[in-house]
């Protein structure tokens, strides 16, 4: 095999054109067009630490054919209609991803999601930003493609070791993403593009014989003699299966508690809470790119930022969370009389804003476990939320301050515009957390400041409040099968169980759990 392994520093013009960037692969390859085989984009990432911003590219150039690994194939879906029955609660990435697989592996899923299909659901999205009027199972968080569909599309992940990333991406790819996925360092496909995507796949599952319902919240669980034979839903049905994967997402309380309720073991476990920060994004490119204008090519920039902090001789870690760049804040709540936020992008990032969660670390003696048990955790997001919206006037206007005004605990008299469509309230956020968070908060903005030189500034607010980072309940598994430590046939998937944090690490974790429950149904 005749490979040539390139390692380029480009300006951004030509890295981010597709033409001139394959012109200059080849250039520095010293190959004409017609002598390659298959030109491969291995990766592609911003490098903004000189005066000038670069972009650094990997590609390799085959002059014969590639091995099949290289190129992106496409995943066939048998016909899985008269096959063994999976139940997959939840129809967000995770659940999406463990009916494919599923499919592939020769079982029929049947996904029962509580909320709408994506289509339906932008209805009620629009009632939140405009009526302030909250559906407890079709918001941002619930509905086809869960809280990822509209909470910008980021496939970002530390959690390589989980699963096949690439393999991830690539099924993306096939369902209507861009290409550019599988190479750039930060992937990111976007609110406005995510839903074709999400409805693709579901269609890739009902063509192969698997099922996908809506309006099909669970309320209660088939089981028999410690076995998971299935799941009950609010309008009396019953759904009977192998196994019953269940990829509720981090916000599904009520499963929260039918688990506790039925004896079934849950844990109380660490997440973070905080703030939404908003910048002119502007403000943040001409801090990280070094230049008061980052042209046309360059992506609205990012950043990450994180700080430890000391409280009464207790340490916690303070840091960015799902930063938005050219993006929008939106009204996350699942039920009335809350106020969450949450963060989201289109896939050009265009918006004049820049938001990113501030999130200060919740550990387990943080919590009143004593009180409320493996819920302790839930309760402390549900009280925060609730008083957010009280100080609020009690709609799902969120309440604000200037940045610099929160770390001098200065009431601030006007806000900024904003991309949170509800609108703001100006409070005293010092008085929505605790002495501790609220300092926190105050020294993580500081020690920000002195990183990034411009962030610290009354041209920033923030508003509250992000509560919902992961979380607060982890659903105990075994290491080996992936089931319930007490329930066979039980399979806690992602980020509602407590092991996956974002939309790739949720698939990767949708696909293993699907991989188990078919071990168990004997078709592998």
């Amino acid at each position: 095999m005749r490979k040539k392994e390139l390692d380029l520093v480009l300006p951004p013009e030509l890295a981010f054109d597709a033409q001139q960037l394959e012109t200059e692969i080849l250039k520095s390859a010293k190959v004409q067009p017609e002598e390659v085989k298959f030109l491969h984009r291995v990766k592609r990432s911003i490098d903004a630490r000189g005066r000038q911003v670069l972009v650094r590219v990997r590609a390799d150039v085959y002059l014969d054919n590639p091995p099949t690994d290289v190129l992106s194939p496409k995943y066939n879906y048998p016909d899985v209609s008269l096959a063994k029955r999976v139940v997959i609660v939840g129809a967000g990435p995770a659940g999406l991803f463990a009916a494919l697989r599923c499919i592939e592996l020769g079982l029929k899923p049947v996904v029962l999601e509580r909320g709408k299909d994506v289509r339906s659901r932008r209805r009620d999205l629009a009632a939140i930003n405009k009526d302030h009027v909250v559906n407890p199972d079709s918001n941002y968080c619930f509905g086809e493609g869960g809280a990822g569909t509209y909470s910008d599309g980021k496939l970002y992940t530390r959690s390589k070791k989980r699963g096949d990333l690439q393999r991830i991406l690539q099924i993306f790819v096939q369902h209507g993403a861009t290409p550019d996925i599988l190479f750039d360092a930060h992937p990111h496909i976007g609110t406005n593009k995510l839903p074709k995507i999400i409805e693709a796949l579901r269609e890739s599952v009902r063509q192969a014989g698997g099922e996908v319902l809506f309006d099909k919240r669970v309320t209660d669980f088939i089981l028999d003699r410690g076995e998971m034979r299935g799941v009950v839903t609010q309008d009396g049905q019953e759904y009977l299966g192998e196994s019953v994967i269940l990829a509720t997402g981090h916000s599904a309380r009520d499963i929260f508690e039918l688990l506790h309720h039925k004896g079934i073991t849950i844990e109380a476990k660490p997440f973070a809470m905080g703030v939404r920060v908003e910048h002119q994004q502007q403000l943040i490119d001409s801090i990280q790119y070094k230049c008061e204008d980052r042209g046309p090519y360059l992506p609205a920039s990012s950043y990450s930022l994180v700080q430890q902090t000391f409280y009464k001789g207790k340490q916690r870690g303070i840091f960015s969370f799902c930063m938005c760049p050219g993006g929008f804040i939106v009204p996350s709540a699942t039920a009335p009389g809350e106020v969450v936020v949450n963060g989201m992008s289109p896939s050009r990032r265009d918006s004049r804003f820049s938001n990113s969660g501030i999130v200060v670390a919740i550990e387990l003696e943080d919590m009143e476990l004593e009180k409320y048990g493996p819920l302790a955790g839930l309760h402390m997001q549900q009280a925060l939320e609730q008083k957010a919206c009280a100080m609020a006037g009690g709609t799902q206007a969120a309440p604000a301050q200037l940045l610099k005004d929160f770390v001098n605990r200065k009431v601030s008299q006007e806000l900024l515009e904003t991309s949170y469509q509800p609108g703001l309230v100006s409070v005293d956020m010092n008085d929505l957390f605790s002495d501790d968070m609220a300092f926190r908060l105050r020294e993580g903005f500081k020690a920000f400041g002195n990183k990034m030189r411009g962030y610290l500034t009354n041209e920033a607010q923030i508003v509250g409040v992000e509560s919902r980072t992961s979380s607060p309940v982890r659903i105990p598994r075994d290491r080996d099968t992936l089931e319930h430590v007490q329930v066979k046939g039980l399979y806690p998937c992602a980020e509602g169980a407590g092991y996956a944090g974002g939309i790739v690490s949720a698939a990767m974790d949708g696909e293993r759990c699907a991989e188990k429950a078919a071990v168990r149904a004997g078709v592998v």
